[in-house]
């Protein structure tokens, strides 16, 4: 009974030893598993963080470029904006500085801005002015350069502009031919003091420089008046007027007529020829005009440089370009000679031009344009 006992009692612990070699065996096989999977795990993530590390670099190299090429491109355009506004700016000027008679503005904005305040003179002024917006429809206004060329430029300005002809007399005559008339005809010698406005320039070479000037005067004004649209023409007015050295070169062509005019005046008044008009016993009964010579030295050889033209010489611009020339003169607002003509003889088929001057010494184009 004992044994039976005993042999159940053995064979039983022999089946829980084999169960337990088996759970033994069991679990060595799922840790041999797991441990495979733990390795072959780790192997995978060891690689993603090299293959990671190596990505890192590259990404941190490609931003860190892309960053370097954002800021220069920014730097460059910021260079190339401030390059692109300096260089407007300096065309702008240089522009602003050549071109002699500025688009037209507003003739009420430009008083406005240009007499603020409320002095008697201000007040005067924009009173003016608003007399000339309401009273005579005057819209706009050019501003022309203040210099001492001031109302040969705003004159010719517009005679050109308006594509005004040569006057009768210059057809009839070559006014290239008018400084060695002058001379040799006429013999005054004394025309080689003639001065060029601020250039000053006296001496033999005279005719030489007043022929090129009147020839500047005739191919520009031939030019100009020939062309019939009105846009084109004032685009040719306008780089005209923004070339210095040919500006000057008409406006000395126009100071040289002026004195051959006054030369043959005086010759007719001398020899007691037929009647000439008055404008010209007004300006030779000036102590400072009283022959051609005095004329030129004290007064034309100024204009330019020193002096603009006066009255009395304003009467004779207009009658040798055969124009009328209306005048509003601001600072006589209120007086019987805010609006005046030059000359008093004018022929009804002269064209007109206008000016507005605020002082007698620089003058501007007044527009009636709606």
């Amino acid at each position: 009974m004992q044994r039976r006992h005993d042999g159940k009692a053995s064979k039983i612990k022999d089946q829980f030893t084999e169960q337990e070699k088996r759970s033994r065996i069991n679990h060595s096989k799922r840790s041999v598993g797991r441990h495979e999977v733990w390795s072959w795990t780790a192997a995978a993530k060891e690689s993603l963080c090299l293959m990671w590390q190596k990505v890192k670099v590259q990404l941190m190299l490609s931003m860190s470029f892309l960053v370097a090429v954002c800021w220069y491109c920014r730097r460059l355009y910021s260079f190339l904006a401030q390059l692109l506004k300096r260089w407007s700016n300096y065309l702008q000027r240089k522009l602003i500085r050549n071109l002699s008679v500025l688009t037209e503005v507003d003739l009420l904005g430009y008083s406005a801005r240009e007499w603020k305040g409320e002095t008697k003179q201000a007040k005067h002024m924009r009173e003016a002015y608003e007399e000339l917006f309401w009273s005579y429809h005057l819209k706009y206004l050019r501003q022309v350069r203040k210099d001492n060329y001031c109302v040969l430029r705003a004159v010719l300005f517009q005679i050109f502009s308006q594509g005004i002809p040569f006057p009768s007399w210059m057809k009839e005559r070559d006014i290239l031919k008018l400084p060695e008339k002058l001379l040799y005809s006429q013999g005054c010698n004394w025309i080689q003091q003639y001065s060029f406005g601020p250039e000053r320039y006296t001496g033999p070479n005279v005719f030489g420089k007043l022929r090129k000037c009147m020839e500047t005067l005739k191919t520009n004004w031939t030019e100009v008046s020939a062309t019939k649209d009105q846009e084109e023409r004032g685009n040719m007015c306008n780089t005209l007027f923004s070339d210095e050295t040919k500006e000057h070169k008409l406006y000395e062509a126009i100071k040289f007529i002026m004195l051959y005019e006054v030369v043959e005046a005086y010759e007719q008044i001398k020899n007691r020829e037929e009647p000439i008009p008055s404008l010209f016993n007004h300006l030779l009964a000036r102590d400072s005009s009283s022959d051609p010579l005095s004329f030129m030295m004290n007064h034309l050889n100024a204009i330019g440089d020193s002096m603009c033209l006066d009255q009395v010489e304003l009467f004779l611009l207009a009658y040798l370009l055969e124009v009328k020339i209306r005048v509003y003169r601001l600072h006589k607002f209120n007086t019987e000679e805010f609006q005046v003509n030059y000359p008093d003889e004018y022929r009804r088929e002269w064209n007109e031009i206008s000016l507005l001057t605020e002082d007698d010494c620089y003058y501007h184009i007044p527009l009636f344009r709606t």
